[in-house]
């Protein structure tokens, strides 16, 4: 055999083994995965749907989510994702503007800790105010719908005298605040919801009993001290007080600390009762005689 033929030979032989490992490459290997590609394509072109099936789908779709928005905003408290320690602050500032101008709050931002699955922004709050607006601020972190609570808690009593020197007890306060926030937004509906401030006349059980703080006479009331009953007349009776001022008061008048209780014709005397910084005092005056002037005070 010569060197061309076998040289032709040994080219054709591997001619055949390249087309036999490419056969056996595209039937084992390839072939496989493209019957299990054109499984799964027909399997998806038999899911597709038309526009009409679509849109019915998204209105269930839509439908769900506002169901689930609807129960998760009727819950007492819900846990915000991704919330900004600037939230608090806003909240506090929207309070603040329903309160008086003698109110006051401060917060300061402390730090930002783990607990369990939650994770909160604690802050620092004080400040001062009357004592219904206070409560109300306190009342208002407690049941806010994004779940905020009050880790603790000072209360005490200041006392300031406005320009008219009336003494005004304010309610002053010192928290310590946590918000919490969650990175699962499954805890909160999808749009932010506002809290409600609800404000009451609450009992000031911080109001002292007894005070020695005694309000000025702005009104120019009768001061019932050292005042002399001068006559009893149809329409009430007529008093002076130390300095010469003459008053005609009936039952019920104000005077300065108190109130003209009872006019008593048959005995000539007239009775006040008077609240002097918590404690309360009976003064009783006495129609002048031609003998004497009496002039008695009972405690």
């Amino acid at each position: 055999m010569n060197k061309k033929l076998r040289s032709t030979l040994i080219l054709l032989a591997l001619l055949i083994l390249i087309i036999a490992v490419s056969v056996g490459y595209y039937t084992f290997i390839l072939g496989k995965d493209l019957e299990e590609k054109q499984n799964k394509l027909k399997e998806l072109s038999e899911q597709i749907l038309d526009e009409a099936d679509l849109n019915l789908r998204l209105e269930t779709l839509k439908k769900k989510s506002l169901e689930i928005d609807s129960i998760l905003s009727n819950k007492k408290f819900f846990v915000y994702s991704e919330l900004s320690p600037v939230s608090f602050f806003q909240f506090t500032n929207k309070l603040a503007q329903s309160f008086s101008s003698e109110s006051q709050i401060n917060v300061e931002y402390l730090d930002q800790k783990s607990e369990g699955e939650f994770q909160t922004y604690n802050y620092k709050v004080n400040g001062y105010g009357l004592f219904d607006e206070v409560f109300s601020f306190l009342s208002s972190i407690e049941k806010s719908k994004s779940l905020k609570k009050i880790k603790s808690f000072t209360i005490g009593t200041t006392v300031q005298v406005d320009k008219k020197g009336i003494p005004v007890y304010y309610t002053n306060f010192d928290l310590e605040v946590k918000s919490y926030f969650t990175s699962d937004k499954s805890f909160a509906p999808s749009k932010e919801l506002i809290d409600s401030i609800e404000k009451k006349y609450l009992y000031n059980f911080l109001y002292p009993l007894i005070r020695t703080e005694i309000p000025p006479n702005v009104y120019d009331l009768l001061d019932v001290q050292d005042a002399r009953l001068l006559a009893l007349l149809p329409d009430g009776a007529f008093i002076s007080d130390n300095k010469g001022n003459t008053y005609l008061l009936s039952e019920g008048e104000e005077v300065y600390l108190g109130y003209l209780t009872k006019i008593d014709y048959k005995n000539n005397m007239v009775s006040f009762v008077l609240n002097k910084g918590g404690i309360i005092e009976k003064v009783t005056l006495f129609l002048e005689t031609n003998d004497s002037i009496k002039n008695k005070k009972e405690k």
